[in-house]
């Protein structure tokens, strides 16, 4: 066995980048660091009125050497000089335009300031209409290439993204040469191996985000394409027609990056993958078993062995491919557009007085004015919380529609909106906020109840992530919801113990990430078990939601 035991996973989140060392031989995890992204913290690139989320590829890059040199330096000399291995992991789909060279044409002279150059984020939804073109096209196609990704295409994903930005910028169209995703660009840098056609390609971005297959040669045809919009022309000849398990190695750290970080060239790095589907193998899951990452967004991310999908496409899910998760097995995805950022987006209405009028006020000073704001918009959503919890679920007057940021799945669409029914004079703040959060389990039970329309059976459910750690109130609430326990994982950052997992298999620790789980993995610290009585009143309230939730679909 290799004597350098330990390996790093780089998660990349929405706000952050999270770097950890791992013994890949006991799962003892050595150093964490993080670092938030400088420009998005500041909201630059980002017009939320527009959907428009865009990242800068400096933040990634800043982030992440700032993130492992700091985690290196609390690990030590002598961990330092045993690393085997790298993995990433990031959101998705995150894609870039890239010259031929594979350098962001936001890293290019005249492009530094140019939205349209950068990382178009996963929750951005300026491609919507895009997305329904590609969506009317597929359907009357001689082939539907949505067909794996639940039949109906997303304007979360690469190719609405990429058209949306090719039409929009006439100067971004003119230096463009093609597109790579987040999770494939990260090693690719670390190692090199930048040029477009040289990228190694990850199957789970490739098959859930942009129509690969590997029955009809890869990508959809250059006459599906050109048929969409003659502006895609020739873009299909500069991406690819293979794509990697995340338990192949694309190569070892360059020079460059070797010395940046203070580490050997001779540390393997790994094909990427997206967060969520790397966080159900670092929350350890199995066939049959649903992992819910629960954060901003969910993920819900399953495997099933061949046997079990056979011939079958799961409709209005996320994909359905092979080999996206656990190589061996098709990896299934769905998920909701939002779910904590609907209670972030409800903390931020109830604080907009403190913002906007208290923070203004001559009546304090200002040192203790900004402490005063920034603790008491701390302390939102745990004392509402509180408050919550203790009104009883028949008195839930109030019924919402979790759409706030569209609907992922079933069937996605970014179209729709959240929507708050039965609202009286007396409706407070902790009663909105226990609608809300009965609207997410809702939201939650809609995807499992496609799961088992379609013959996915779902034994267990696994939560993930940060809101399942932290709040027992919204994860007592979706054990009731579902009718079913939730487990929650040990491991705290399960998407990058996942990467650390991929690492260890890709330095040549393990031969399959399977193993590494059996290692590496550290079990689960708490469960949720459902309420009878709650069960029951829920099933009724969920009715209601389900009509509400129809009835703005069609009218509004």
């Amino acid at each position: 066995m290799t004597t350098k035991n330990y390996v790093i996973g780089i998660d990349y989140g929405t706000d952050s980048v999270r770097t950890i060392i791992v013994d890949a031989f006991n799962g003892e995890e050595m150093a964490s660091a993080v670092k938030a992204y400088p420009r998005w913290a500041t909201g630059k690139f980002c017009d939320p009125a527009k959907d428009q989320y865009r990242q800068h590829p400096l933040d990634y890059i800043e982030a992440m050497e700032y993130s492992v040199k700091e985690a290196l330096s609390i690990a030590g000399k002598e961990v330092t000089n045993k690393i085997g291995g790298i993995s990433f992991d990031t959101t998705g789909s995150t894609p870039v335009l890239v010259n031929e060279n594979g350098i962001p044409l936001s890293l290019t002279s005249g492009f530094e300031e140019n939205p349209n150059a950068m990382f178009v984020l996963w929750k951005d939804h300026t491609a919507i209409k895009e997305a329904s073109e590609i969506n009317k096209l597929a359907k009357r196609w001689d082939i539907d290439f949505a067909q794996y990704e639940g039949g109906i295409y997303s304007s979360e994903w690469v190719w609405a993204k990429m058209l949306h930005v090719l039409r929009t910028d006439e100067n971004i169209r003119n230096s463009s040469y093609s597109w790579v995703e987040h999770c494939d660009w990260m090693p690719a840098l670390l190692t090199g191996i930048l040029k477009p056609e040289e990228v190694y390609r990850s199957r789970c971005a490739a098959g859930h985000k942009a129509m690969w297959f590997a029955g009809w040669d890869g990508l959809p045809s250059e006459e599906f394409l050109t048929a969409l919009d003659p502006i895609l022309s020739g873009y299909r000849s500069k991406l690819y027609e293979k794509t990697f398990t995340s338990d192949y190695k694309v190569g070892y750290l360059n020079n460059e990056w070797a010395t940046r970080l203070g580490l050997s060239t001779e540390v393997a790095v790994g094909v990427g993958g997206f967060d969520c589907h790397f966080g159900a193998v670092g929350g350890e899951v199995t066939p049959n078993v649903l992992a819910r990452a629960i954060g901003t967004s969910t993920c819900d991310i399953m495997v099933a062995s061949y046997d079990q999908i056979g011939d079958k496409l799961i409709a209005g899910i996320c994909g359905q491919v092979d080999g996206s998760v656990i190589p061996g097995y098709i990896g299934l995805e769905a998920g909701q557009s939002a779910f904590g950022d609907i209670y972030a987006w409800f903390k931020n209405v109830v604080a907009w007085p403190l913002e906007q009028i208290l923070a203004k006020s001559v009546l304090i000073e200002p040192e203790l004015r900004e402490k005063l704001i920034a603790e008491t918009i701390d302390q939102i959503i745990p004392v509402i919380s509180a408050e919550a919890v203790l009104i009883p679920i028949e008195e839930s007057t109030i019924i919402a529609v979790d759409w706030m940021n569209g609907r992922r799945t079933p069937d996605a669409t970014q179209e729709v909106t959240g929507s708050i029914t039965g609202l009286k004079l007396g409706s407070t703040a902790p009663r909105i906020f226990r609608a809300l959060v009965e609207a997410t389990a809702f939201g939650s039970k809609a995807i499992v109840e496609r799961f088992a329309r379609e013959g996915v059976e779902i034994k267990e459910i696994i939560g993930l992530g940060g809101v399942a750690k932290k709040s027992p109130f919204v994860m007592q609430t979706l054990a009731d919801v579902l009718n079913m326990p939730i487990k929650v994982a040990k491991t705290e950052q399960t998407c990058a113990f996942g990467a650390a997992m991929f690492a260890s298999v890709v330095a040549g620790i393990y031969s399959k990430v399977e193993d590494a789980q059996q290692s590496m993995g550290k079990g689960f610290d708490k469960e949720y078990i459902p309420i009878a009585e709650n069960v029951e009143r829920y099933a009724q309230i969920y009715n209601k939601y389900l009509k509400i939730g129809s009835f703005t679909e069609k009218e509004l």
